[in-house]
């Protein structure tokens, strides 16, 4: 009875379950103009709720700007430098912004470039991202080649790990397209 009563209690089929993948959404970018009292203007994602503004103390005007992800755990940090000294210094931004792209060439596991050029107004730079576990996927940089040096990073709070934070690297990349794209200098 016992050998019965066993057999027909184990009727039902089980399946394993299915691998489960992480599902990320972000908000769709809706940007306002960022008019901060500085040399250039730029449009900037309304999800950056806290933007901080300082004045540098270089050898030429110089602003950090800092537009804040605190939803997404993330910053992205922008610098801004006149260029000044009949663009002798502009060689030096140049040299200074691509060295802190190639000084994650040790962990990361490829850097594309892409060029971008907007002569209509005058603005010509440079977006890298950076692929593998690295401090800072995306570093780029723009200027006019006569008056104005834009260069910016992106971090986030937590330890390089590229699978966990790509779509917000991604959706942050974006962010940093839109303000590459939208820079006036003033």
């Amino acid at each position: 009875m016992f050998f019965v009563f066993m057999l027909m209690a184990c009727n039902e089929v089980y399946v394993p379950k299915p691998k489960a993948e992480l599902r990320l959404e972000y908000p769709i970018a809706k940007y306002v103009d960022a008019d901060l009292e500085l040399p250039f203007t730029f449009d900037k994602n309304i999800l950056a709720s806290k933007t901080v503004l300082k004045q540098l103390k270089a050898p030429t005007t110089s602003y950090g700007v800092n537009l804040e992800y605190p939803s997404l755990k993330g910053t992205i940090f922008l610098t801004y430098k006149a260029i000044e000294n009949d663009k002798k210094n502009l060689s030096d931004f140049l040299r200074d912004a691509q060295k802190l792209t190639l000084e994650h060439t040790k962990k990361a596991d490829e850097i594309p470039a892409y060029p971008f050029e907007d002569s209509r107004r005058k603005v010509f730079g440079m977006l890298s991202e950076v692929k593998g576990n690295v401090a800072s996927p995306a570093q780029f940089y723009v200027t006019d080649s006569v008056n104005h040096f834009l260069t910016g990073s992106l971090y986030f709070y937590a330890k390089p790990n590229y699978d966990s934070i790509l779509p917000a690297a991604n959706y942050l990349q974006k962010d940093i397209k839109r303000i590459m794209e939208t820079v006036i200098w003033k």
